[in-house]
C-alpha cells in the first residue's frame, strides 16, 4: 500500500477538464504524462520521475502528473495514440512534447528546464519567450482548418464476397481501402448467415435469383470490413455526377503517388473509389451508416471491439535468458495482457543471430553476443495484444542493460539483464511490416483440413470458429457441402475398408458438412489437439476445453474431424479444394 500511496504523491491524477485548468495554474515546470484509458499511464517511467525528484529536491519548483486524455477536451488530439506523450508545461505554458518512454530525452529535458527556473529565481537569466506547443493531431496537415468530423460517427460497411476470399484478394483490396485515407475499424473474416445476408441485401431480396446468391453467400467464406473516413482534411465534390473521361485522373488515381484521401459529399465515394481502382466487382458496399445497431448484425461486437487494434509481434528470449528465467518472463508477459499464440525453440545460426542483432554491429562486443545468441536455444513467441508493437517496446525498454538501470529500472530490460551481458535479453519486431516477415519466417505457415459434423448446430457452429480463430488458426477457405459417399471418400479415404465406416457415411449423410482449410504454425498437431481425443466421453475427462469435450454427443457424432498428418491433410485438400495453391508451406 505505500508505494501507492508515493505514486498518488508523485503525480497528480488529472482526469477531466477542472482540473486540468487548474493544474495550469502550477508555478514552475509541471511534467505531464498523457495516457489512454485503456492502457494507463506509463509506468516505466514512474522510476525514473521518482529519483530525478528526490536529487533535484525542488517540491515548488518541479511537479508531475498523469492526465487522462479520454476525458480532458484539452487533450483530444491525443486520443486513440498507442505510445505515452510527456508534455512539459511552464508556468501554464506547454512549452515540450515528448513522444514515447524516451528515458534519457525526459530526464535531460526535465533537468535543463528546472536549471532555467532556478536561475530565473536567482537572477541570472531573463525567462525565455516560449512559443506554446500547439496540440495538433499528428495525423492532420492543418490545425488551423476547421474540423471536417459530425457529431454522428458515419461508417462504411464492406463486404468482400466468397470468390474474391478464395482469390486472396482481401489484403489488396485492405490496402487500397487504408490508402485512400479509410480507417479500419472492426473486420471479420467468417460465413454469412441467411439473416445476414438478408439484412445486408434487402434492396435486392425480390431478385428472381436472391434465395440462390442467399445460398452461396451462407455455404462460403466472406470478408467484413467496418471502415470509417480518416481524421486528415479533405477536399469534396460537388454533387454533380462525376465526368467518367477525367475519372482516371483523380488524386486518388493510382498513377500519383502524392494523391490525397478524399472526404466526398458524394454518398458513393467509397463505391465510386473501388470502381476507378477495378476491384469493385469483388466486394459490396452500404455507405453513410449512423446506426451501429446495422453493423452489429453483421459483427455483434462490433461496439466493444471497434478502433481496437490488435497486433501481433515477434518476440524472443535469448539463449542465456531462455535458460535461466523463461517462466517468470511468460508469466510477465500474460500478466501484462499478451496472449501468447504460438512459441517454439530454436538455435539461431550465424547468419540470423547478425539479422536479429544488427543495432549492436558497431559495438566492440559484436562479436561477443552473436557468439551468445547461437551458444544455445532461444525461445521464440508470437504474441498479441491491442496496440501489442507500442506496448512491447515500451515493456521491454532500451537495447541495453546500462541504460535501463539508469532510466527504466522496472523495465524487463533492466529486470531480467544477464550478468556479463550488456543487451536486453528479449528481442521485439521493429515494425509490423517486420513482425509480419519475422514471423513468417520462425512460424511457417502450415494448412490442415478440418471438418465440422452435421449434427453441429449453427450457434455451436459459431462458438467453434470463434474458437478456431482465438487459438491462432487463420480459416483460409471453407465450403458447406452434403457429403455423398464419394465426397466423403475425398477425406476419409484412410478408413474406407473399416467395418465402422458405413456408420461414419450414415452420420455424414443427415446433413451438410463445414469443411474447412485451417492454416498456422503447427496446424495439424495444433488443430487435433484443439480438437480432443475421439471419443467425446474421454476428452470430458482429459481434454475438458476441447472441441469435442464441449459439443460432441457420442464416438461417432464427435463434432469435428482432421487430418492425422501433413501429407494426409494435403491429399485431402488437394481433393476437395481443387483450385487451391498453397502459399509458402512449411517445409519440416
Amino acid at each position: 500500500m505505500a508505494s501507492k500511496k508515493r505514486e498518488i504523491q508523485l503525480q497528480a491524477v488529472i482526469n477531466n477538464q477542472s482540473l486540468w485548468d487548474e493544474m495550469m495554474q502550477n508555478k514552475g515546470l509541471t511534467v505531464i504524462d498523457v495516457y489512454q484509458a485503456w492502457c494507463g499511464p506509463c509506468k516505466a517511467m514512474q522510476t525514473l520521475f521518482r529519483k530525478l525528484k528526490n536529487e533535484l529536491n525542488e517540491d515548488e519548483l518541479l511537479h508531475f502528473a498523469v492526465a487522462e486524455a479520454d476525458s480532458i477536451v484539452t487533450l483530444q488530439p491525443f486520443r486513440d495514440k498507442c505510445e505515452p506523450v510527456f508534455l512539459f508545461s511552464v508556468n501554464g505554458t506547454i512549452v515540450a512534447k515528448i513522444h514515447g518512454a524516451n528515458a534519457p530525452l525526459v530526464n535531460q529535458k526535465i533537468i535543463t528546464l528546472v536549471d532555467e527556473e532556478r536561475k530565473i529565481a536567482a537572477g541570472e537569466m531573463v525567462r525565455p519567450q516560449y512559443h506554446e506547443i500547439a496540440f495538433v493531431d499528428s495525423d492532420s496537415e492543418d490545425a488551423g482548418e476547421p474540423s471536417y468530423e459530425s457529431v454522428d460517427q458515419i461508417y462504411t460497411v464492406v463486404i468482400i464476397k466468397p470468390d474474391a476470399v478464395t482469390a486472396r484478394k482481401v489484403q489488396e483490396i485492405k490496402e487500397k481501402i487504408i490508402k485512400a485515407g479509410f480507417v479500419i475499424e472492426a473486420e471479420d473474416k467468417k460465413p454469412l448467415t441467411e439473416e445476414q445476408v438478408k439484412h445486408f441485401y434487402g434492396q435486392i431480396a425480390d431478385q428472381p435469383d436472391f434465395e440462390e446468391f442467399v445460398s452461396f453467400m451462407t455455404r462460403n467464406l466472406s470478408y467484413i470490413l467496418v471502415v470509417s473516413q480518416g481524421k486528415e482534411k479533405q477536399p469534396s465534390w460537388d454533387d454533380s455526377e462525376v465526368n467518367s473521361e477525367t475519372e482516371s485522373k483523380e488524386p486518388w488515381d493510382e498513377q500519383e503517388e502524392t494523391a490525397r484521401p478524399l472526404r466526398m459529399k458524394s454518398k458513393r465515394y467509397l463505391q465510386q473509389y473501388l470502381e476507378i481502382q477495378q476491384i469493385s466487382q469483388f466486394c459490396d458496399v452500404e455507405e453513410n451508416i449512423t446506426n451501429t445497431k446495422f453493423i452489429e448484425v453483421l459483427i455483434p461486437e462490433f461496439k466493444k471491439i471497434r478502433g481496437i487494434k490488435f497486433e501481433k509481434i515477434l518476440a524472443l528470449l535469448r539463449p542465456a535468458l531462455f535458460n535461466e528465467r523463461t517462466e517468470d518472463v511468460l508469466n510477465k508477459i500474460q500478466d501484462e495482457g499478451f496472449k501468447i499464440l504460438l512459441q517454439r525453440q530454436i538455435v539461431l545460426s550465424e547468419e540470423e543471430a547478425k539479422t536479429l542483432c544488427k543495432e549492436y554491429e558497431n559495438k566492440d562486443y559484436f562479436g561477443s553476443v552473436i557468439e551468445n545468441m547461437t551458444s544455445g536455444p532461444s525461445l521464440a513467441l508470437v504474441l498479441v495484444r491491442e496496440n501489442g508493437l507500442g506496448y512491447w517496446k515500451q515493456l521491454i525498454g532500451p537495447s541495453n542493460v546500462e541504460e535501463a538501470k539508469e532510466y527504466l529500472p522496472e523495465s524487463l530490460c533492466a529486470q531480467f539483464a544477464i550478468e556479463g551481458l550488456p543487451i536486453n535479453q528479449l528481442y521485439g519486431s521493429d515494425s509490423l511490416e517486420d513482425a509480419e516477415r519475422e514471423i513468417q519466417y520462425f512460424f511457417p505457415p502450415q494448412h490442415t483440413v478440418a471438418l465440422i459434423k452435421p449434427h453441429v448446430t449453427q450457434e455451436q457452429r459459431e462458438d467453434i470458429m470463434k474458437l478456431i480463430k482465438e487459438t491462432g488458426f487463420d480459416i483460409t477457405q471453407m465450403k458447406e457441402i452434403l457429403l455423398t459417399e464419394e465426397e466423403a471418400e475425398k477425406i476419409y479415404f484412410k478408413i474406407k475398408g473399416k467395418e465402422f465406416y458405413k456408420d461414419v457415411l450414415d452420420v455424414l449423410a443427415k446433413g451438410t458438412s463445414l469443411v474447412m482449410i485451417l492454416t498456422k504454425w503447427n496446424a495439424v498437431l495444433d488443430w487435433r489437439r484443439l480438437m480432443g481425443p475421439t471419443d467425446p466421453e474421454e476428452a470430458r475427462l482429459l481434454s475438458p476445453d476441447s472441441i469435442r469435450a464441449q459439443f460432441g454427443k457420442n464416438i461417432l457424432q464427435n463434432a469435428v474431424h482432421g487430418a492425422s498428418t501433413m501429407e494426409e491433410a494435403m491429399e485431402t485438400i488437394g481433393k476437395m479444394f481443387e483450385d487451391f495453391v498453397p502459399e509458402n508451406l512449411e517445409e519440416n
